[in-house]
């Protein structure tokens, strides 16, 4: 269906999304007025962020086992822009802004399907932490290059000190 589709970003959009995570607002997403509840935002935003790597062949619990790593979100800044109400259909995009050594940035986007209103916007940024330890580790190269192959631009080294 034509309506299912998002629409073009708008003026208010972050970079477009490498990634898109279909999500349907249920009840237990809401607060007694109906609209999201703040903290099931967080939800969505993981769901997506570890659906993009699922789709990528890394699965969360092969990144511990094989790897030896796991991904823990370090900072996050939202921005909550509109409701989303019960029943709404979403699109939780994803896209990959920078990375350093040990962590990778993400801006994220939540629009309702119907009209491509953009509804909340974050920036992410996420840990590559040694399994065991949970001591900062290198981003296995495997799963950098692949986030970055799907992302838009090649995005730059950021100096965050990891």
């Amino acid at each position: 269906m034509a309506s299912d589709q998002p629409r073009a970003p708008t003026a208010d959009a972050a970079p477009s999304p490498a990634f898109c995570w279909p999500v349907r607002v249920y009840y237990e997403d809401t607060d007694a007025g109906g609209v999201v509840y703040h903290a099931r935002y967080l939800y969505f935003m993981e769901r997506a962020r570890t659906e993009w790597l699922r789709c990528l062949g890394f699965e969360q619990d092969a990144l511990r086992t094989e790897h030896g790593v796991l991904f823990a979100v370090r900072r996050m800044s939202l921005d909550f822009l509109r409701p989303a109400r019960f029943n709404d259909q979403l699109a939780i995009g994803a896209a990959l802004t920078g990375h350093g050594r040990a962590s990778i940035d993400f801006a994220q986007q939540v629009r309702r399907r119907t009209d491509g209103i953009l509804c909340c916007r974050a920036t992410v940024n996420v840990a590559c932490l040694e399994a065991t330890s949970l001591r900062p580790a290198r981003i296995p190269p495997p799963i950098l290059e692949a986030v970055a192959a799907t992302s838009p631009a090649e995005p730059a080294e950021t100096a965050h000190g990891s």
